[in-house]
């Protein structure tokens, strides 16, 4: 862990400005504070510039009142800027800090560029005195690196449950993430209990991240509540492996990353527990080195059941 507060060095914005500005939660002055207007989801963003590998969050609330307006806060980090930055991957959320203290909140090596601080909810107002960030090195990509990257590049097996159609488990890793009609290019079971989709890698790998893209063209709430699981275990399909993320949910034709540090397996799972559907445009899984902050994306030639 780097002892050093990454957060200085970023940008930081906010929904509104109620007097005090975004910057404040990052000039290394605990009495200084944010404010926004009362609002609907207000948020304070964070860009570091860089990619970053984030270990620690260290959350100082405000001293003179209202300690309690920051219950319920999310911290998010990711890379995506959609619906500002709130969408991305959650790495805790505050239950509450007493007046004039600072929690810190571990995140386990999640990785991004962006930082949110967002309070769901109605009539709300986010004041933070002080946001401190420490992880690891930048991602950012040494010279001369391209070459490397670009060598190292996997093949895989996708299959899955059962086969609606023509909507088959390669669909998910063929680069379209997008096209006209119903679930093009997607896959799609039959409605079933817990229908899944899973890849094989061939191999053992530590996985770092995975981007999953949701239809385009209707039904986008289907995926909710969807698992991602990685493991070597084929026990339950391999449904029983270890969890990375579970999906709240993703908008129609949306993509999400979700950060799965040093997680290591062959397999990789997506579940939906319950009587449902499963559908999946597009899966990206990227890998990572153990002691070494790079991404990989595993480009993945796959087959059918």
């Amino acid at each position: 862990l780097n002892s050093k507060n990454i957060a200085i060095k970023g940008k930081a914005v906010q929904s509104s400005t109620f007097y005090f500005q975004a910057n404040n939660a990052i000039d290394g002055i605990d009495l200084y504070c944010t404010h926004t207007e009362t609002e609907m989801n207000p948020w304070w963003r964070l860009d570091l510039v860089d990619l970053q590998i984030i270990q620690e969050v260290t959350v100082t609330n405000r001293m003179d009142c209202c300690f309690e307006q920051i219950n319920g806060a999310e911290i998010r980090i990711g890379n995506s800027l959609e619906n500002n930055g709130n969408n991305n991957p959650k790495c805790a959320v505050v239950s509450g800090i007493p007046a004039g203290q600072s929690v810190s909140y571990s995140c386990g090596g999640m990785q991004g560029r962006y930082l949110n601080v967002v309070i769901p909810g109605d009539s709300k107002q986010l004041s933070l005195c002080e946001v401190r960030v420490y992880g690891n090195a930048s991602l950012r990509r040494p010279i001369g690196l391209e070459h490397f990257l670009d060598s190292v590049k996997l093949s895989g097996r996708a299959v899955q449950s059962s086969v609606l159609e023509y909507y088959r488990a390669d669909r998910a890793m063929d680069g379209i993430k997008h096209a006209l009609g119903p679930a093009s290019f997607c896959t799609h079971t039959n409605s079933e209990t817990n229908p899944w989709w899973r890849l094989d890698l061939l191999d053992n790998y530590y996985t770092s991240t995975v981007i999953i893209t949701n239809r385009a063209d209707c039904c986008p709430e289907r995926l909710d509540g969807a698992e991602i699981r990685i493991g070597n275990s084929l026990e339950n399909n391999g449904n029983n492996n270890p969890i990375c993320a579970m999906i709240t949910s993703i908008p129609i034709g949306a993509s999400h990353s979700y950060s799965c540090p040093d997680m290591e397996g062959r397999y990789v799972n997506i579940i939906v527990p319950g009587d449902r559907y499963l559908t999946l445009c597009e899966v990206e899984v990227y890998r990572g080195f153990p002691g070494m902050y790079l991404n990989t994306l595993i480009n993945t030639r796959t087959y059918t059941l």
